[in-house]
């Protein structure tokens, strides 16, 4: 049974940074695409950053070069690193998990597995 917990969300002010971690049981995070995921309040869930088999990235253009998506294959977790965040990135983080080892976009129909999510609050 494939497992995702997500943890590391918060509240910190504009400009600060946060780290968000998906610790996966019964999957392997270097094995398949992974992703997260965020979705604010009155909106559609969007795509943030995804990683393949191959540790190739892709990052929404909202959070490029502030947010980078890492694994870690030893602790089988994902990461997403946010730094210089804004009040448009208040959101619910969610780690998401396909059952591909490639990528194909930040479509959430390609994504089997889902998190529970993590709220992320950022204040002016």
């Amino acid at each position: 049974q494939v497992q995702l917990v997500e943890s590391g969300g918060g509240s910190v002010q504009a400009g600060g940074s946060l780290r968000l971690s998906c610790v996966a049981s019964g999957y392997r995070v270097t094995n398949y695409c992974m992703g997260w995921f965020r979705q604010a309040p009155g909106k559609e869930r969007e795509g943030v950053a995804i990683i393949d088999s191959s540790s190739t990235t892709m990052h929404a253009d909202a959070v490029k070069g502030r947010f980078t998506i890492s694994q870690d294959n030893a602790k089988n977790t994902l990461y997403l690193h946010m730094n210089s965040l804004k009040p448009e990135d208040t959101a619910v983080y969610y780690c998401a998990a396909a059952s591909r080892s490639r990528c194909f976009g930040f479509d959430a129909y390609n994504y089997r597995y889902w998190g529970q999510g993590t709220q992320v609050t950022v204040s002016s």
